[in-house]
């Protein structure tokens, strides 16, 4: 199963909507932990995602000038 944004969203997001409607502070504390890490990995899928985007525009854009060469 292949990790997505949006799944990481959602689950930061439920996270964050348990530690709300909780009265006990280490259970809230403990999701609003749990939301901050799903949201650390959604930021840094989204990261990833958007530098392996721009390597591949600069290849495809090498290989076109490789080819007018």
């Amino acid at each position: 199963m292949s990790a997505t944004i949006e799944f990481y969203l959602a689950q930061a997001g439920k996270c964050t909507a348990d530690a709300d409607a909780s009265s006990l502070t280490q259970v809230r504390d403990r999701n609003l932990r749990a939301a901050a890490a799903w949201q650390a990995m959604a930021d840094k899928l989204l990261h990833t995602e958007t530098l392996r985007a721009e390597k591949e525009k600069l290849a495809a854009a090498a290989i076109r000038a490789a080819g007018e060469a």
